[in-house]
């Protein structure tokens, strides 16, 4: 193939023969030649630097060839040019971009599109500026009224606005103005078009503009308003869509200028809720949540509640074509398919404050729709409005709910998963009534519809923290007691939708109820243990959580023979059935660190096998990241991950129990390699158990204990903090608690440590709250066990580091911190003279110092300042103090 140099580059004949009979053989379903061998064979083309020129030609200029031929040739190209492109000769560039250009109004709408794709990616690479002739292009076919030039440059134009919007809205060397505002005024023009394609392009090109807001848009945002009230009623739903879509982001992004225009825009929602195509109807269902969320007034949408709330009530029963419906036929003997099986992801280990993740996923079959978009509009306007929502939805529900017949069962789901989606937000009104909402729906419970059956689950969940409150006296325990038995009837369900609803909310009173299950642990582990024997795979997750959860819960109340032999024994066998590359091993994983935490020392009899086989895991994971063919196993790093976090466990349940299993085992060598591993949440999980051993067992760490340390200290002066923040959180606490165990071996990385924590401490507030505290307390703690190294540096630290202090509830870790504060001024006194007003903030942050050693030494440093500062300086330190902080202070006798 010739690589020749100049624009006017022509193909050979044979090389453009070869290139398409491979891509007709790639195309073709029913040609036997290989698939691998037709992409090695394109690949070798590749290698020539005209191979690209070859596949624009083919594109543009193959008129003779088939149209599935050139779009393969355009999409191979596209590709290519993702790759390649800025590594081309500029000729080669040239000749492709000069073949595109006239093919953006092909006769073919599909070698239309195609060229709109490549053009957006050689945009991508090369900008705006790299292409001066291609606006002057898009211009010409936007003017020319031909309906093909028209489309062709409209596709390429919102191709760009979709993926790269910014670049239009960039200044361009050589053009008075900025791209967009070119090409603004003509977009607003095609609202108007006859053609429904050109209006539903130039208004999605547009929606892309109202997160970034250029100049030309808000300046021009009456004309787009007026644009878009005019294409309100468009016969063509997908435009309708886009109307709905652009009112909702408007919202969400600059409520303000819907303001003036907002009862018009509410009336068009209610209209377009209603919409006979259901992708509108959600679209338009997403506007109220939005609202709610916008702080706009909310009384301008009160007057439209009664009106409101019936249509979403409507929309919330199950569509005919609702896939749910096929999922609800469901029996528990079907084994699942593995497409059924949801994609799982382990949260790694994380030690700090932030660590609650609120997952309020109560489906897991989840495509969003219309109906799950209406309950959670209801759910949003029950946090806004409240109780004034219940007079016109309790009528509405109590009518769905007495609808009698098989006919009506969509109704009556509906109407109880309207109960639950207000069921946080109206719990005031609803409270007096609670007893008897939980009287009518234990009996929905044991519904002959799966749907009702598992929707009442959910339902029964919402209102689980407050059915706990009430079961202090007779009747509440009693109302108690039949929603755990009801949820865990339904526990063992036949069918396979309401298994995992009532699971899931069993899980939810669990939390809710903690150590109230001490009386039933034997009752439920019965009903669990039950469901671990007959749960398809999928299911079994959710089990596997339930018994976490509810050792979670109920902690030392589970270390009792009688349940643990009601336990124990399906998971050990389970355990021994499970193989160590299978990933169904990690909700197992993960249920047996909930287990290990819970027992504590009573996890000792199952520990050995337990610790061996993480160690295992670990081991042929690293080896199968280095040679997956002689570890027998493909590479997943969330093995690694999972086995961490239950070494983590059994120490903190073992406690330094744990150390004669680390002793013989070659966990030390292994965990440096994971505190090293390219990926952040191994090396997350990995800090967590180097913090976990420091407390148990430090004595097996001192032979590596100075790599440890470098490696630690690395991860807190890592360039991309933000994007490591949680490996960053448990390298620094880490290190806190190696310091306190070590003491003076520290010292080679005190400095180094120190250097990365105060930055932390002065840009506190864009940071995580957890990374922030576990910097102070780290920072204390090498402060307490080398002052002399520390407090040298107090005065560049000292006021934002106090400031933090302040910050963090009374617990052991802020006893370590305090008293490296007082062994820096012991050092230093004079370090913290300029920010004794914040350090005096900071032990006034105390709820009380249970130590009595620290509390005393607290005193003496209020006392020795106070003695240091004569002629009225105490007083002037004190005057600057608010009167609840002197308060605090008085009990050190100040």
């Amino acid at each position: 193939m010739a690589a020749t140099g100049s624009v006017s580059w022509q193909p050979q004949e044979e090389g453009l023969k070869e290139i398409c009979g491979l891509l007709e053989q790639q195309i073709s379903p029913s040609s036997s030649a290989d698939k691998s061998q037709i992409w090695q064979q394109l690949q070798h083309y590749s290698q020539f630097p005209d191979f690209n020129n070859y596949l624009a030609f083919i594109l543009a200029r193959a008129e003779g060839k088939s149209v599935e031929i050139r779009q393969a040739a355009g999409l191979l190209l596209k590709n290519n040019l993702r790759t390649a492109y800025k590594l081309m000769a500029p000729a080669h560039q040239q000749y492709i971009k000069s073949e595109l250009l006239p093919c953006l109004g092909a006769g073919d709408k599909h070698i239309r599109s195609t060229v709109g794709t490549i053009v957006t990616v050689i945009v991508q690479q090369g900008g705006i500026p790299g292409w001066p002739e291609l606006l002057q292009a898009l211009v010409n076919c936007l003017d020319s009224n031909d309906l093909n030039l028209m489309e062709g440059a409209m596709d390429a134009l919102s191709k760009i606005c979709e993926d790269i919007p910014q670049v239009l809205d960039s200044d361009v060397p050589g053009l008075a103005e900025r791209p967009i505002n070119i090409f603004l005024p003509r977009l607003f023009q095609f609202f108007q078009s006859p053609h429904a394609s050109l209006r539903k392009l130039s208004l999605g090109s547009v929606n892309q503009y109202i997160m970034l807001m250029p100049s030309a848009l808000y300046t021009s945002m009456d004309k787009y308003l007026q644009g878009l009230f005019v294409l309100a009623n468009d016969p063509a739903a997908e435009v309708r869509k886009l109307v709905c879509a652009a009112f909702v982001q408007i919202i969400e992004v600059r409520p303000s200028f819907l303001e003036p225009h907002l009862k018009n825009v509410i009336e068009y929602m209610l209209l377009v809720n209603k919409d006979s195509d259901e992708e509108v109807a959600l679209e338009a269902g997403e506007f109220w949540s939005a609202y709610c969320e916008a702080q706009l007034p909310v009384d301008e949408l009160r007057e439209y509640l009664p009106r409101l709330i019936p249509i979403l009530l409507s929309n919330m029963a199950y569509a005919d074509d609702d896939e749910s419906l096929l999922d609800a036929e469901d029996d528990e003997s079907l084994p699942d398919r593995d497409q059924d099986l949801k994609p799982r992801f382990h949260t790694s280990r994380f030690h700090g404050s932030d660590d609650a993740e609120d997952d309020d996923d109560d489906d897991s079959f989840n495509v969003w729709n219309l109906r799950k978009c209406s309950a959670a509009a209801l759910d949003a306007l029950s946090n806004v409005f409240g109780d004034e929502i219940l007079p016109t939805l309790m009528p509405i529900i109590q009518a769905k709910l007495s609808a009698s017949g098989d006919e009506a069962w969509k109704d009556r789901e509906a109407a109880v998963l309207a109960l639950g989606a207000v069921g946080e937000g109206c719990i005031n009104g609803l409270y007096p009534h609670l007893s008897e909402i939980v009287a009518f729906l234990i009996p929905l419970l044991d519904d002959k519809f799966p749907l009702i059956r598992s929707i009442s689950c959910w339902t029964l969940s919402r209102f689980s923290k407050y059915i706990v409150q009430d079961s202090g006296h007779q009747k509440g325990y009693e109302q108690f007691d039949a929603a755990l038995m009801g949820l865990l009837r339904r526990i063992l369900d036949t069918n396979k939708r309401v298994q995992e609803a009532a699971c899931s909310a069993f899980a939810t009173l669990e939390e809710e109820a903690a150590e109230e299950l001490a009386p039933r642990l034997e009752i439920i582990l019965q009903h669990l243990m039950c469901a671990f024997g007959k749960y398809q795979r999928r299911n079994l997750r959710i089990v596997y959580d339930a018994i976490g959860t509810l050792a979670d819960a109920v902690g030392g109340e589970l270390n009792q023979p009688v349940y643990l032999e009601i336990l124990m024994p399906p998971l050990i066998a389970k355990w021994q059935q499970v193989s160590n590359s299978d990933k169904d091993l990690f909700p197992l994983l993960e249920c047996f660190t909930s287990i290990a935490q819970a027992l504590g020392t009573g996890f000792s009899q199952f520990a050995q096998p337990v610790f061996q086989r993480c160690i295992n895991i670990i081991q042929t994971q690293q080896l199968a990241k280095a040679d997956p063919v002689s570890a027998g196993v493909q590479y997943d790093k969330e093995f690694i991950v999972c086995s961490l976090d239950l070494l983590s466990g059994l120490a903190e349940g073992l406690g330094s129990g744990i150390e004669s299993l680390v002793s013989q085992s070659n966990l030390r060598d292994l965990l440096l390699q994971c505190c090293m591993d390219d990926a952040s949440d191994v090396r997350q999980s990995a800090f967590a158990l180097l913090g976990d051993l420091s407390r148990v067992c430090p004595i097996h760490l001192q032979p590596r204990l100075s790599e440890f340390l470098d490696i630690a200290a690395k991860q807190l002066n890592n360039p991309n903090l933000r994007e490591t923040i949680s490996v960053a959180n448990n390298a620094c606490w880490a290190i806190g608690e190696l310091a306190i165990k070590v003491r003076q071996e520290i010292s080679p990385i005190v400095m180094t440590v120190i250097q990365c924590l105060v930055p932390i401490l002065q840009h506190a507030e864009g940071l995580n709250k957890s990374l922030v505290e576990n910097s102070a307390i780290t920072l204390g703690r090498l402060a307490w066990v080398c002052p002399e190294l520390v407090s040298p540096h107090m005065e560049h630290f000292m006021q934002s580091w106090c400031i933090s202090l302040s910050t963090i509830r009374d617990d052991i870790e802020k006893e370590d911190a305090f008293r490296g504060l007082c062994a820096m001024v012991r050092a230093n006194p004079s370090g913290a003279l300029s920010s004794l007003v914040f350090m005096c903030k900071a032990i006034a942050s105390w709820h009380e110092i249970r130590s009595e050693e620290l509390h005393n030494e607290v005193c003496q440093v209020l006392h020795g300042y106070k003695q240091m500062l004569r002629n009225g300086a105490w007083d002037q330190c004190m005057s600057a103090l608010e009167p609840p902080v002197k308060d605090k202070l008085s009990k050190y006798q100040v």
